[in-house]
């Protein structure tokens, strides 16, 4: 049975919390509180990252904004130090975490990690509440969709040629220039490949339009040194029916970014939310 729009929304767990629905993130900053370049006492910790199975051993990314107890903090500190925790108690991570908010008008911190074991671990950040965020790493047998390490299957994609079915084929308006090529044709290119999944006018967490906008102005930085492709969710304009793309890759919630080396492999990912720098550096890595 296709996932109803509900249902792939509600999998996308606590990403969506705090934010508005649509493409207007600028809609957002009278929701969060700005409490300047420092954090208060005993703050809260907001996950930016899907409550799914994601997260495989080897390097983790776990995107977080901060609350002040009665909103989320549309500002911070430059960089958030703390630790990961095994279900035990034991230290298994050091954390050093840069603030992120170019081009979009809240926060948030960029924490990555390398971890070894499957099993629950908790986040916490120096000064927090003392709940921290739990988080869990499983096998990569458990994750349905491709994770890092694994190749990222060929589909055909819309295009603005042939929309297969999928109408509009980008809902961002003007439609975006991501739709030259189907991924198939870029994983046959020989070059590296980045493959957005999002739909603009009804993404949940109000960060598909500008993260594919920044997408866009990638594209036309590195020009062909990077195929660049993406997919819309929902293959109607009602956002009732999920689109084959989306069906094809067992994927959970949106936005997401798949970083591919010139074989096709997945060497990153970005879920849920970022902002334009930390997409330029990963690119630049890409391509290093």
């Amino acid at each position: 049975m296709i996932p109803t729009r509900r249902q792939f929304i509600l999998a996308a767990g606590s990403a969506a919390l705090l934010t508005a629905c649509g493409d207007d993130s600028g809609s957002k900053a009278s929701e969060t509180s700005d409490t300047g370049n420092s954090a208060p006492p005993g703050f809260g910790i907001i996950k930016r990252f899907p409550n799914v199975n994601l997260f495989t051993p080897g390097e983790v990314r776990l995107p977080v904004s901060l609350t002040d107890g009665q909103a989320m903090m549309a500002t911070g500190p430059d960089r958030l130090t703390g630790w990961i925790e095994s279900s035990d108690g034991t230290r298994v991570a050091e954390i050093d975490a840069p603030r992120r908010n170019q081009g979009i008008d809240f926060a948030y911190w960029e924490v990555r990690a390398t971890l070894d074991s499957t099993e629950v671990h908790t986040l916490r950040l120096e000064g927090d509440d003392g709940y921290g965020a739990s988080f869990q790493v499983v096998a990569g047998a458990s994750v349905a969709s491709p994770v890092t390490g694994t190749e990222l299957p060929p589909f055909d994609t819309p295009t603005v040629d042939d929309h297969r079915g999928v109408e509009p084929y980008c809902s961002l308006t003007p439609p975006c220039s991501l739709h030259e090529m189907t991924l198939t044709d870029a994983l046959a290119s020989g070059k590296p490949v980045v493959y957005m999944v999002g739909t603009p006018a009804h993404c949940q967490t109000g960060t598909c339009a500008p993260g594919l906008e920044f997408l866009v102005a990638e594209h036309e930085r590195l020009g062909d040194a990077v195929m660049m492709v993406h997919a819309d969710v929902y293959a109607d304009e009602a956002a009732t029916e999920l689109a084959p793309a989306v069906i094809a890759l067992n994927v959970e919630y949106e936005p997401i970014v798949y970083l591919c080396d010139a074989e096709g492999i997945v060497v990153d990912r970005l879920d849920a939310v970022w902002d334009a720098s930390e997409l330029r550096e990963r690119l630049d890595l890409l391509l290093s």
